[in-house]
């Protein structure tokens, strides 16, 4: 089965990390994503760029609005995600807890609704 693991941290944070701190996260991101790419698990990820740099699109009477940043302003922001193939839940949130960013932002997993046809 398909899982989205969805990267949630304080980018505001992050920014304001050292160049050691901030290289001692990447390291791990690029051995856990190594290790995820052995097991056969990973089927896509990516890093987002930070929300300063979003748009966000909405349609309200057939007219196309946008604005500038996120559909909403958080504690946490949207950074990244893994999508994932494997057997169950219990093992999607394994892979969810080893990401880097679980140990001070969050990761939130969400089964793929597979669509037919």
């Amino acid at each position: 089965m398909r899982y989205m693991l969805l990267i949630h941290s304080n980018e505001i944070e992050e920014a304001g990390m050292s160049e050691e701190a901030m290289g001692k996260i990447m390291a791990e991101y690029y051995s856990f994503t190594e290790e995820l790419m052995k097991s056969g698990a990973l089927r896509a990820g990516d890093r987002l760029r930070p929300t300063t740099s979003a748009t966000t699109v909405r349609v309200r009477n057939g007219e196309r609005l946008t604005t500038d940043g996120p559909f909403a302003e958080t504690k946490e922001q949207f950074g990244g995600y893994y999508l994932i193939d494997v057997p169950d839940l219990d093992e999607a949130i394994r892979w969810a807890s080893k990401i880097p960013s679980a140990k001070y932002g969050c990761v939130e997993v969400r089964p793929i609704w597979e669509m037919e046809g």
